[in-house]
């Protein structure tokens, strides 16, 4: 009898059933298998927060497949992650199947391991547990949570703030963070100051700096030297005085190494020192996870990923500390191993801290097995968790003071590495550069007494600077500090705020867009409790009391839903007036700043009496002239940048270059679909031939694309490679629906942080394959030889053949339908289809699934008119509809 257990991805599934061997069948749930419905009613909070969940198509058919695998079986595991989503995952894979009737006598146990090794697997298996159900309490309120601020306040937005996309309960903070830096950058006003440096040589003539601290008697603060005039002063003052060493202090200090890493800062040190976004260290670190091939066996290299634990297992530390004193000898072995403790306060992120499964997997040694950035990543993970647990570093630290006996002070610092101890393998960054050590100089021997020569004495202007925007790593920080969201979260948050266009990166630190502004100037004025971070970090406090099991989930709900739909139900009666006045009050300074003429930057240059005001329109927020209608001047905000009105685009045209082989001119324009290169011009003697065009992929700047990128665009489709078994082309372009790669017929959508142009061929591949789990190749049709497939449809699976597509039939799985069926349904539906070509004759309602073409009637002839038939009227032709504007609700 083989017992079932359900993990979350296919190939750990793959790994764990070679662990476990043939008595257990491991299958993949393939994440959440049921989620809320995208529909207003989802969450009920008229009946004490009920939830309607549904599974789609990929999870009712897994559910299918676990059921199907149960008849016979005594146990189901569940093993999904060990944290609050994989703990929810479990529950819904255990409701699902008990609404299915699949669980009668079958034992369900939940299991956990922090690392897909076979040690921690079977571990994990011998000491299975019951579900956490305060865990699962802290997921359906968080969930719900998310649903009711996403699904309640979005609507708000699109009402009374046209052309904004959605508020979310934690991104919508995180954008307020990002939009109050910049306002603090806009309003920062430098001042100037300066300071005194010397050039002196020691009694035996070696060179060393030193910096005025006291001028006349007197400590110099920042400002004190205010002007250039104070500091020639200044200046005047040491190249005159006769300066010898006052006093001369040597201290020994110790810095200890950082602790190992945990989610929040795995992704800031990746993005400081690699580059890389947090949803790429995220994907990266969970193929870390979920193993390579090593020695014909696969093996999970780091423990898991999504932690606040900063805690390590005594059995790693003590293989951690054999490496060290095996690679770098006993002397940079602490006495006694470093324990760490979690700040965490819930039992749900009391997980180990990310370390490498196995410290003898050296970087250099597993390289060859792993992509380049996998390798780059893997790297930076064995060597913090390793320097974690050596000595500490040692420097001597000196301060060397230097007086002319009138008043003047110099100072000279410096430190001299006197034990490298774990700098030698990792070395942390910062954020900013200032933060670096600045007593990094070393100072020549000095001792009390000794006189000092002038060798020269420079004044240096500097004038302060403002606060530095937001890197995705010091954004992660800010968040974390203010206990706002969760690590787990943060890559999603800051890719959904780069989705909506509410921000951008601009030299890997966030600029927020005008939209995004908008958005929170209108939360800041209307909701201004549900987008402060005290309120934001007390509800996740909350949350992790559910967790903890000391809070009731429901009344957590209760008393946050009372306030928040009162808020929501003030807006009701909110005029866009109002709307207008607070963000114009808000945001006036932004897009009116100071003209350095001191001329009105409000004063409307068409009519020169009226004066400008932000306007809100159908589509969205513009400037707009007060002397409307007689003034009908109008000008786009910066929110359109790179979409529908980029300042270089003014006449809707900028050129880019010249093509390298044909000598014609490509241009970026704008249309009515968005920003598109094209190539050259059309030809006046050929109507019907189009000079070439290309639209820009996802994530494209027109402000700053380049001939290059503009040439790659408009070479498309270009050729991936062949495919290794089949031979073949693997080819990338953009569609309608965006960037995809294509085999054959099968087309295969890229990913956010995927690039059309530079796309390789083994990641090409991986897409194609995870594409053809939704799309079966059956063959080709007797009649004209051409593929009929099966495929995945909103509404069910259906099988293809040219333009001619059949539903299956209610419970047909599209793995079990044949060539010769598919043929059979499809030959039905021709005869479904056939009657519409006939006059008079009714069409055929259109399938759901792939809204296959209706068959054209024929032209009628021209006639003459005929009175029309009493009773029968011509229905009014219908204008077409404007363009959508895109709304999404952010959960």
């Amino acid at each position: 009898m083989t017992d079932i257990v359900v993990v979350e991805s296919p190939a750990k599934a793959k790994t764990i059933n070679k662990y476990l061997g043939d008595s257990y069948k491991v299958l993949a749930s393939f994440g959440h298998v049921r989620d809320l419905p995208p529909r207003d009613g989802s969450v009920r909070p008229d009946e004490d927060f009920a939830m309607d969940w549904q599974a789609d198509e990929r999870g009712a058919r897994q559910l299918g497949e676990i059921a199907k695998a149960l008849k016979g079986a005594k146990t189901l595991y569940l093993a999904t992650d060990p944290d609050r989503e994989g703990e929810a995952i479990s529950w819904h894979v255990q409701a699902a199947l008990l609404e299915r009737n699949a669980l009668k006598g079958v034992h369900v146990k939940r299991v956990t391991f922090n690392e897909i090794t076979k040690s921690a697997v079977k571990a994990a298996m011998a000491h299975p547990r019951d579900l956490d159900t305060p865990l699962i309490e802290a997921y359906l309120a968080r969930r719900a949570l998310d649903y009711l601020v996403g699904f309640t306040l979005s609507p708000v937005l699109w009402r009374k703030l046209p052309g904004s996309r959605s508020a979310g309960r934690v991104q919508s903070v995180a954008l307020r963070l990002i939009c109050e830096r910049e306002a603090e950058i806009e309003v920062f006003k430098p001042r100037e100051y300066w300071t005194v440096e010397a050039a002196l040589l020691s009694s035996t003539g070696a060179p060393y700096p030193a910096r005025l601290t006291h001028y006349q008697g007197k400590k110099l603060d920042q400002f004190d030297l205010a002007d250039a005039t104070a500091a020639a002063a200044a200046k005047a003052a040491v190249e005159a005085g006769q300066f010898s060493v006052a006093s001369v202090e040597k201290k020994r200090v110790r810095r200890s190494p950082p602790p190992p890493f945990i989610t929040s800062t795995l992704q800031q040190e990746a993005s400081r020192k690699l580059g890389f976004s947090s949803q790429h260290t995220m994907r990266l670190a969970q193929q870390l996870y979920e193993g390579v091939e090593i020695g014909g066996e696969t093996v999970g290299l780091i423990t898991y990923m999504r932690t606040d634990g900063v805690q390590l297992a005594q059995e790693a530390v003590s293989a951690m500390r054999k490496q060290i004193a095996a690679e770098f000898g006993e002397a940079y072995l602490p006495v006694a191993p470093r324990v760490y403790q979690s700040k965490a306060k819930n039992a749900q992120e009391a997980h180990e801290a990310i370390r490498p499964t196995d410290t003898g997997l050296k970087p250099e040694a597993v390289a060859r097995r792993l992509s380049p950035d996998q390798a780059r990543l893997y790297e930076l993970i064995y060597k913090r968790a390793l320097a974690c647990q050596m000595a500490p570093a040692e420097l001597d630290q000196t301060v060397v003071e230097l007086t002319d006996g009138k008043g003047q002070t110099l100072r000279a610092t410096g430190s001299v590495l006197a034990f490298d101890g774990f700098l030698r393998l990792y070395r942390e960054d910062q954020d900013d550069p200032a933060e670096q050590d600045e007593d990094s100089r070393i100072l020549p021997p000095l001792a009390k007494g000794d006189p000092a020569h002038t060798r020269e004495v420079t004044a240096t202007q500097h004038f302060t600077q403002p606060p530095p925007r937001y890197s995705e790593a010091s954004l992660v920080k800010k968040m974390e500090e203010l206990g706002i969201g969760r690590p787990s979260t943060y890559a999603s948050i800051l890719s959904v705020l780069r989705e909506r266009n509410y921000v951008r990166l601009e030299n890997r630190r966030f600029v927020p867009e005008d939209r995004g502004r908008l958005v929170t100037a209108f939360l800041v004025s209307f909701f201004a409790r549900y987008v402060d971070t005290g309120f934001t970090a007390n509800l996740e406090e909350e949350l992790d009391r559910i967790a903890e099991g000391s809070a009731d989930w429901r009344e957590v709900l209760r008393a946050f839903w009372e306030d928040f739909s009162a808020a929501i139900a003030q807006t009701k009666d909110l005029k866009i007036s109002d709307v207008i006045d607070a963000l114009d009050a808000d945001l006036g300074p932004h897009f009116f700043p100071p003209r350095e003429d001191g001329s009105d930057p409000r004063a409307c240059p068409a009519c020169g009496t009226g004066r400008l005001g932000l306007k809100l329109g159908r589509y969205g927020s513009f400037i707009g002239c007060s002397n409307y209608p007689a003034c009908q001047y109008t000008r786009k905000l910066a929110v359109e940048t790179g979409e529908e009105g980029d300042d270089t685009l003014k006449d809707g045209v900028r050129v880019l270059g010249t093509h390298p082989e044909t000598g014609e001119e490509i241009t970026l324009r704008r249309g009515p679909y968005g920003l598109y290169v094209q190539q050259g011009e059309p030809d006046p003697g050929d109507k019907k031939a189009k000079p070439r065009r290309a639209s820009l992929a996802r994530g494209m700047d027109g402000a700053s694309l380049t001939l290059e990128e503009a040439l790659g665009l408009l070479s498309l489709p270009r050729l991936v490679g062949l495919h290794p078994e089949t031979g073949q082309k693997i080819e990338a372009n953009i569609g309608r629906f965006g960037p995809y790669v294509k085999l054959g017929s099968l087309y295969a959508s890229l990913d956010r942080d995927d690039d059309v142009l530079h796309l390789g061929l083994n990641r090409a591949m991986e897409l194609i394959a995870r594409k053809q789990d939704s799309v079966k190749i059956l063959g080709p049709h007797p009649k004209d030889g051409a593929e009929i497939s099966v495929r995945k449809g909103r509404f069910g699976p259906y099988v293809q053949w040219g333009k001619t597509v059949a539903n299956l039939p209610k419970g047909t799985e599209m793995e079990s339908v044949s060539l010769e069926e598919a043929v059979a349904l499809l030959a039905e539906k021709g005869k479904t289809l056939a009657p519409r070509g006939r006059k008079g004759a009714k069409a055929a309602p259109a399938p759901k699934p792939a809204a296959a073409p209706k068959a054209a009637k024929p032209a009628a002839k021209a006639k003459p008119a005929k009175a029309k038939p009493a009773g029968k009227k011509k229905a009014p032709a219908r204008k077409p509809p404007a363009p959508p504007v895109k709304k999404t609700a952010a959960r």
